[in-house]
C-alpha cells in the first residue's frame, strides 16, 4: 500500500512540474518565437520603404503624420503589414496580415476584411494579451485621447483613443464596416481568459489615404474575434512521442546500472518532445489569449 501511495505521489508531482513548465513556456518561451518573428516581420517592410511622403505636424514627441501614396495591392495572410507604436505603452511592434493562431504567434495581427490602418473606414488588429510576447496586455491603460500611430507602406497615421469596452467573442461588431475611420484594437480579458474580449476604439486624426479594392473570395471572409485555432492531432501526436520517450528512459533505467548516464543521454530527447507538445497545445488555444 505505501508503494502504491508513494507511486501516485511522484505521479501528481510529474504532472505537476509538467503544468509549472508549460506555464513558464506560455509566459516566456512564445515571447522568444514572437522576437524572431518580428526581426522577419520588420526585415520584410525595411526591404519596401521608398522616399518619404511630405509630412504634417503633430504634437511634439509624437512622428510626424504622412500619408497620399497610392493604394497598395491587399497583403497576403502572413505578410507584414506595418509598425504599430502606442507611446503610452512602450509599444512598438510590426503588424502581421492576419488573426489565425500562426499569424498572432507573429505580432499583432490585421484582421482581413478590414481596411488597412490609414484607409477609410474600421481598421482592426488583435494582439495576445499574455502569450507571445504580450503585445496588447496593458490595453487597458488606454483612455481617452491616448495617441496611437500606425505606420503601413502608405505613411504614417496618428489615431487618438475614443472609448474602450469588453465583448464577447462573438461580437463582431466591433470590426464590422462604419462610416468613420477609426482604428479597432481587440485582446483577450480578463487576462489568462478567452471569456471576453477587451476593446480599444481610436479616431483617426486628419484625412484617410486611398484604400485599395479588396478581392471577393474566402480569404477575406468575415473576422471573428475568436480567432481560429489549430488540429488537436499534433497534440496527440506529440503527447505520445514524449511519453514513449519517458517509458524507453524508465526502462533503460531499469537496465543499467548507471542511471544518470541514462538521464543525461535521455534528457535532450525528452526536452525536445516536451518543447513540440507545449507548441502544439498552445496552437488549439484561443488565438489571441
Amino acid at each position: 500500500m505505501g508503494r502504491v501511495i508513494a507511486g501516485i505521489g511522484r505521479v501528481m508531482i510529474g504532472l505537476g512540474a509538467l503544468v509549472l513548465a508549460f506555464v513558464a513556456y506560455q509566459l516566456w518561451g512564445t515571447g522568444l518565437s514572437e522576437s524572431h518573428s518580428q526581426d522577419v516581420l520588420r526585415h520584410q517592410l525595411s526591404g519596401r520603404q521608398s522616399t518619404r511622403p511630405a509630412t504634417t505636424s503633430v504634437p511634439e514627441g509624437l512622428p510626424p503624420v504622412t500619408g497620399g501614396r497610392a493604394p497598395p495591392s491587399p497583403p497576403p495572410e502572413g505578410s507584414a503589414v506595418g509598425i504599430i507604436t502606442i507611446p503610452k505603452l512602450g509599444l512598438d511592434k510590426a503588424i502581421v496580415e492576419g488573426t489565425g493562431t500562426a499569424d498572432l504567434r507573429q505580432g499583432p495581427g490585421h484582421y482581413r476584411g478590414t481596411p488597412l490602418p490609414g484607409q477609410p473606414g474600421n481598421a482592426s488588429i488583435a494582439g495576445h494579451r499574455t502569450t507571445y510576447g504580450a503585445p496588447f496586455s496593458r490595453l487597458n491603460d488606454l483612455v481617452p485621447g491616448d495617441p496611437v500611430m500606425v505606420t503601413t507602406s502608405q505613411g504614417t497615421f496618428r489615431y487618438d483613443v475614443s472609448r474602450s469596452l469588453v465583448v464577447e467573442p462573438s461580437d463582431v461588431s466591433v470590426v464590422a464596416p462604419t462610416g468613420t475611420d477609426e482604428l479597432t484594437l481587440t485582446t483577450c480579458t480578463p487576462r489568462y481568459s478567452a471569456s471576453h474580449r477587451l476593446i480599444v476604439q481610436a479616431s483617426l486624426v486628419g484625412p484617410p489615404t486611398p484604400t485599395a479594392t479588396v478581392p471577393a473570395g474566402p480569404s477575406r471572409a468575415t473576422p471573428t474575434l475568436a480567432g481560429d485555432t489549430g488540429s488537436s492531432l499534433p497534440v496527440v501526436a506529440w503527447g505520445l512521442a514524449t511519453a514513449a520517450v519517458a517509458v524507453g528512459i524508465w526502462l533503460a533505467t531499469r537496465l543499467r546500472r548507471r542511471r544518470w548516464l541514462v538521464y543525461i543521454l535521455g534528457a535532450p530527447a525528452f526536452l525536445a518532445a516536451l518543447f513540440f507538445l507545449f507548441a502544439a497545445i498552445s496552437r488549439v488555444l484561443p488565438a489571441s489569449i
